[in-house]
């Protein structure tokens, strides 16, 4: 008998590798918790940006913008809707989520 397909060998192998893709999936998951985490608003932005989706934005005087976000400069936001576009400070943003459109 081949000493490396003994029934005990497959067993453990089978056991090992499953334990090695949860602790996989567990690393991936924690990577990707700290980058968001350490994500600042423009990081969530520039994001968006690359992928051509919508947010919510909350900003400190209380409004929330909605829109797809056109393009993220150093200090600002544009987001376009329906045709229009405006303009949000990113430091009057106080959140931003992900949302349809």
């Amino acid at each position: 008998m081949d000493p490396l397909r003994h029934p005990d060998l497959i067993e453990i192998s089978r056991r090992l590798r499953l334990q090695l893709a949860q602790v996989l999936d567990a690393e991936q998951e924690a990577a990707a918790i700290t980058l968001r985490r350490r994500s600042t608003i423009r990081d969530r932005l520039l994001d968006a940006e690359d992928r051509g989706e919508a947010v919510r934005i909350a900003c400190v005087d209380g409004a929330t913008r909605t829109g797809r976000v056109g393009a993220v400069g150093v200090d600002h936001v544009i987001l376009e809707r329906d045709g229009a576009t405006s303009c949000v400070a990113i430091v009057h943003i106080i959140a931003v989520e992900d949302t349809a459109v």
